[in-house]
């Protein structure tokens, strides 16, 4: 008799209610950012829960010096490829500096646009407590929102740089009332950024929805980091809250000087590569 074969493993597929599952059973959290199909489908195919496509596709894949140049347009344009590479992780997009601040009204619009011309599952906004408004208008209205609080990039020019956030006892307080907030206005789940551990950690027992730490400390719901960082294929120095496990660049940088040295002295291509 023939050897019966163990049918493929499926994969889950990942919603909002099952990520507030995750954190009510103490399952950690992995998230990524994506910025194109094949990264995306990668992640996918490692089980990722949640893939971001962060407005960092401005630095990483778009040359920006900052997120604050990244256009609606554009935001829509690398969400769409993400989320042809996604069967089960949930596809989360940024709303870009400029669309949601003015007003909860701007928001909606420019929100759903990520979800139906993009494709996105849900939408996240940096900030806090006036924010609150906003995003009890979005989720009211079906579009799932993540917050973003401590470092929020779109606001480098007001903090002068990236620079760790709540290390005083008032910042710190502001953080934790934010927090709430935006889980009473209905939010899924938080990133918090660059804020002490011990903050996080606070902010992370007191809430009832999943927080997802980079450079917050162990004590977060899970953790996010971005694809460049992940495989050293973004040049200077590493951040502090980055992990490298392949140094892809190295890697990528010593094929690209080998295939240009085999087409200069002739030895590529061969008859093998000819047609």
């Amino acid at each position: 008799m023939a050897q019966s074969m163990l049918p493929e493993k499926i994969q889950e597929k990942i919603t909002v209610p099952r990520l507030i599952e995750f954190k009510r059973t103490g399952r950690k959290i992995v998230v990524v950012t994506a910025y194109d199909y094949a990264s995306a489908r990668l992640a996918d195919k490692a089980g990722i829960d949640v893939v971001l496509v962060g407005d960092t596709v401005g630095i990483m894949a778009l040359g920006y010096k900052n997120t604050v140049p990244v256009t609606l347009d554009e935001m829509i344009h690398h969400t769409k490829a993400v989320k042809r590479g996604v069967k089960n992780a949930l596809v989360v997009a940024d709303l870009p500096f400029g669309t949601y601040q003015a007003s909860p009204q701007d928001a909606f619009h420019n929100a759903a646009r990520l979800l139906k011309e993009g494709g996105a599952h849900a939408v996240k906004l940096e900030g806090g407590l006036h924010l609150a408004e906003t995003t009890r208008l979005l989720t009211n209205g079906g579009i799932p929102v993540m917050g973003h609080l401590g470092l929020t990039p779109q606001s480098v020019n007001v903090f002068g740089g990236n620079k760790v956030q709540g290390r005083t006892p008032d910042s710190a307080e502001r953080m934790i009332q934010s927090a709430h907030a935006l889980e009473e206005a209905g939010a899924f789940g938080m990133v918090l950024e660059a804020i002490p551990a011990e903050l996080s950690a606070q902010i992370t027992t007191e809430v009832g929805i999943p927080t997802i730490g980079i450079g917050a400390g162990a004590e977060c719901d899970g953790q996010v980091q971005v694809w460049n960082d992940l495989f050293g294929i973004y040049p200077g120095r590493p951040l502090r809250h980055a992990k490298c496990y392949v140094n892809l660049g190295t890697l990528i940088e010593e094929a690209l000087r080998a295939y240009a040295s085999e087409v200069r002295e002739e030895i590529f291509p061969t008859e093998e590569n000819s047609h």
